[in-house]
């Protein structure tokens, strides 16, 4: 079997060099066409019955009239809203579908049943820390070529209006599998003024972080926390910043499962700096039994901590329990040392949010049009303007950043990092987070160590890797 090719070093520089641009810019123009994925060979015919016909201008998958279409979207930190609203601009359309969006936080639990009995739903957000990994679904999956290729409701090419390398992640095998409609920056979230108001820097270094962890704890306050269902936001930090000092060959090891990957000294590095925050009392205790989000709010709503990994979904999920005057900014992954060889401004970045169209659904022709008018200009900036974060379809933020700290944060962080931007993809391919949540929890409660931390995340690569009947991507 033939392993799909992901470069995910270079897949994305485009794309996030573009948008930090287009974050400074007045977006007269556009930055050019993306070319991620050769144009589809053709629409599907129409699903059902009805009297649409396949190809019309406002219909180019031939959706049957009054025809059924079925959405289930994660709500998570973006919530479903933008989802809803692109299902009322569908509805507006002449063959007058009807649109259900339904909100799910268990994607795999609820939706891996429906597979399995053939039924899924036609197009789903599959995000989340409970998604289905791509690799136990990718051959039941639409080619959404045809969707990339097809016109916007503005009467453009989809494909032309998309940043650089978005595409990507999501085309296995040559077959554009998933289509991830959000630019995501992953940093350390901090407030601003709590920050001027104590005279702090923000930290660069794991060592420098610790430095500043003291200081916390001479305002009665921790370095970090964290809610139990997002223990792994630790793993993403990790994993960040294990690469960010160790460069490629760190990401390769990791992102290939090859063995003894978590035992790489830039890995290690990291996991014994983590540590020796945990025992010096500098992570507030109790994370393991703590609902995420309230976890969350005593970070934005009443300070306990100073910082806060996550990616850039954060100032939204957080928006009505944070503090008046917060000021969220975020930082770029710690580095061991002072020169990392990605560069001290190297940056964790990728585009998320993946939707995916199931061949078995009883509409997918309804599924690839949702996903159409989800890329339209009048959806993407709806988006953007109440999720304070950019979709994959360009000039849709000003330069103003709607008001935003933390977006004109992410414009900033994207434009300092240039080419230096840096994503993986085998939690998400694997599935891996669910098992991985255990081991973090307990690591971040003070009861694992590094030795048993590093055993047992790679028994569940080495298991993976073994397992001939999981189909593997090769990174590059």
């Amino acid at each position: 079997m033939q392993q799909p090719q992901l470069d995910r070093r270079s897949l994305l520089r485009g794309a996030l060099a573009t948008a930090a641009l287009a974050g400074t810019a007045s977006f007269a123009g556009c930055a050019g066409s993306a070319s991620d994925t050769p144009a589809s060979s053709g629409a599907p015919a129409a699903s059902g019955s009805g009297s649409a016909a396949a190809g019309a201008a406002d219909n180019p998958f031939g959706v049957a009239q009054g025809s059924k279409v079925e959405a289930v979207v994660f709500n998570g930190g973006y919530g479903i809203d933008y989802a809803e609203n692109a299902g009322k601009i569908m509805s507006g359309a002449s063959f007058k579908p009807s649109v259900q969006v339904a909100p799910s936080t268990q994607i795999g639990t609820e939706l891996q049943p429906r597979f399995a009995g053939g039924n899924p739903p036609d197009v789903i957000d599959n995000s989340g820390k409970d998604l289905i990994g791509i690799s136990a679904i990718v051959d039941q999956l639409e080619d959404l070529s045809s969707v990339i290729d097809a016109k916007n409701l503005e009467g453009g090419t989809i494909r032309d209006t998309l940043y650089n390398g978005v595409l990507e992640p999501g085309t296995i095998d040559g077959k554009l599998a998933v289509i991830n409609y959000v630019l995501t920056v992953y940093a350390t979230w901090y407030s601003s003024s709590l920050f001027e108001e104590n005279g702090w820097t923000p930290p660069k270094t794991w060592e420098e972080a610790y430095e500043l962890g003291t200081k916390a704890k001479a305002k009665n306050k921790f370095l970090f926390l964290w809610g139990k269902e997002a223990a792994t936001y630790y793993q993403t930090m990790a994993i960040g910043s294990a690469i960010k000092e160790g460069g490629d060959e760190t990401r390769l090891a990791l992102d290939n499962m090859q063995a003894n990957c978590w035992s790489q000294k830039p890995v290690q590095d990291v996991f014994t700096a983590m540590k020796k925050i945990i025992d010096a009392g500098m992570v507030k205790p109790g994370g393991s039994g703590t609902q995420f989000t309230a976890a969350q709010a005593q970070w934005s709503n009443n300070q306990d901590a100073l910082l806060y990994p996550s990616g850039s979904w954060i100032e939204n999920e957080m928006k009505k329990q944070t503090k008046d005057g917060f000021k969220m900014m975020g930082l770029s992954d710690f580095s061991v040392t002072d020169a990392p060889k990605l560069g001290a401004k190297a940056l964790h970045s990728t585009a998320g949010e993946g939707y995916i169209v199931p061949s078995k659904a009883a509409n997918p022709a309804g599924g690839k049009e949702f996903m159409r008018v989800m890329l339209s200009k009048e959806a993407a900036t709806n988006f953007a303007k109440t999720k304070l974060a950019p979709t994959i379809v360009k000039d849709t933020v000003p330069t103003d950043a709607f008001g935003s700290t933390a977006l004109a944060s992410q414009i900033k962080l994207l434009e300092e990092a240039g080419d230096a931007i840096y994503s993986w993809q085998f939690v998400d391919y694997y599935g891996t987070n669910k098992d991985q949540l255990v081991l973090w929890n307990s690591f971040l409660d003070g009861k694992m160590d590094v030795a048993t931390l590093t055993k047992e995340l790679q028994k569940i690569t080495d298991t993976i890797r073994e397992d001939s009947s999981i189909k593997k991507y090769t990174a590059k």
